[in-house]
């Protein structure tokens, strides 16, 4: 893997040292106290770039292009919430999106490589992490060029795993407002302000190719600003579950990528 990966840096391959134990202890820090950590140019950046001349051409041929309005809940309502109500508020998301049966090469090498999983584990201090069995959704490269974004949201999922591959020229930058609700407090009037444009909480990062990126996206909201530019923003997107065997159904396949198979 030191091929693809700078393990000279972030010493993935040597779990249970103390230099792998330092860099987890790190990442869990960045994890409690702004909700991620990111580590820069962990794919070589040579490798992003040669992923991204590989895959543009597949985006205008073979991507699913995935449009949506939605808001900040993907909720179509919520109980005890006027449908009026701001934070209820509605917004668009587009991209295209290439599935993990469409991504062969190092994005592929990296999500199988076990160690990859261990690690991940280890910084978001749980006993294990499996990659999918799901032939399509295990990895996703998605692909915003001018004029797309994706919008506002809390994630379903604990986690999220991202590898930025290539920044836009303009715009393409993460915004999140950390601790924003929380489990027992939805803060309804605090969303509907941040979505207003009224938090001065809203932080913003700018990630370069080849940066790891792990999200606790759960209570946190975040978005990806508009891109523009003649650029692509082009970021893979890794699955992992608590559980080994985890699939989507024919329907969510279909929901999500517009084939089921």
């Amino acid at each position: 893997m030191h091929d693809i990966l700078d393990l000279k840096h972030f010493p993935l391959d040597r779990p249970g040292t103390p230099a792998w134990q330092d860099l987890v202890d790190r990442c869990r820090a960045d994890l409690e106290t702004s909700g991620m950590f990111n580590l820069d140019a962990f794919l070589h950046p040579a490798i992003a770039a040669a992923e991204v001349a590989s895959l543009l051409p597949r985006f205008d041929t073979d991507a699913f292009r995935h449009e949506r309005e939605h808001n900040i809940y993907f909720l179509n309502s919520i109980d005890g919430l006027p449908a009026d109500h701001p934070a209820l508020q509605r917004f668009k998301t587009s991209n295209q999106t290439l599935c993990a049966d469409q991504v062969p090469g190092p994005l592929t090498r990296l999500y199988d490589w076990p160690e990859f999983a261990t690690f991940l584990a280890a910084t978001m201090q749980m006993p294990a992490l499996y990659p999918m069995d799901d032939p399509l959704a295990r990895i996703n490269v998605m692909s915003y060029h001018a004029g797309q974004t994706l919008n506002w949201h809390f994630d379903r999922s604990e986690f999220t795993t991202t590898l930025l591959l290539q920044a836009a020229d303009i715009g393409g930058e993460f915004e999140y407002r950390t601790g924003l609700r929380g489990e027992g407090d939805p803060n309804y009037d605090g969303v509907a302000r941040m979505l207003n444009g009224d938090d001065d909480q809203v932080q913003r990062l700018v990630l370069s190719p080849g940066t790891l990126n792990v999200f606790k996206g759960k209570n946190t909201a975040h978005r990806v600003t508009p891109v523009d530019g003649t650029k692509d923003r082009v970021i893979a997107v890794f699955s992992f579950y608590d559980r080994p065997g985890v699939t989507f159904s024919s329907d969510e396949r279909i929901g999500f990528y517009g084939r089921a198979s």
